[in-house]
């Protein structure tokens, strides 16, 4: 039971971050491979935790617009405008939720600061996650059975921790970078 806590716990707030966290999905795989939860609770406690955790980054971004100078918030009521005047901006939109290319933490902020209809778009985002996490967890499934040694390995591996800690030391050295002198 405190697995399930803990998982759910970690989802919601991951979906509060506006940028930088682990997919969803990642945390959902290693919660099944790692402590071989029951998949369907996994994907439920999942997407829920996901959906509310998103609604309110985008009710976050909504209250943040208000502090935004004026010129940015007539911007951001005209492109409000320009989406709601065509009909298929709208189904667009309810279509970018369901199965997006975009990461969702970007796509909720904008919602939010556009104020647009958050119940409707988490309602897609929920839908769209419920057929993508079910995927993931379905296919952890099928290999935690067939290569539980492989992938366990991998997960509590040195060499993954090294190389996984190198990528965040170069990550976070970028910004670091004077990138103008490499140039010249």
């Amino acid at each position: 039971m405190v697995k399930y806590l803990l998982v759910t716990l970690t989802v919601f707030g991951v979906n509060l971050l506006p940028a930088f966290g682990p997919p969803t999905w990642a945390i959902l795989v290693f919660a099944r491979i790692r402590w071989h939860l029951n998949p369907v609770a996994l994907v439920t406690l999942g997407v829920t935790s996901a959906a509310i955790g998103r609604y309110l980054l985008a009710v976050g971004a909504r209250r943040l617009r208000q502090r935004l100078p004026t010129r940015l918030r007539d911007n951001l009521a005209d492109a409000r405008r320009a989406l709601e005047r065509r009909r298929v901006s709208a189904l667009a939109l309810f279509g970018v939720f369901v199965v997006s290319p975009l990461p969702s933490a970007q796509l909720f902020l904008a919602a939010g600061m556009l104020d647009m209809p958050l119940v409707p778009l988490t309602l897609a985002f929920t839908l769209g996650r419920v057929i993508s996490y079910s995927l993931y967890v379905s296919l952890a499934t099928v290999a935690d059975q067939h290569f539980s040694a492989v992938v366990e390995n991998a997960f509590g591996s040195v060499w993954t921790i090294v190389v996984q800690t190198i990528f965040l030391v170069v990550v976070g050295a970028l910004p670091f970078i004077h990138w103008q002198r490499r140039h010249r």
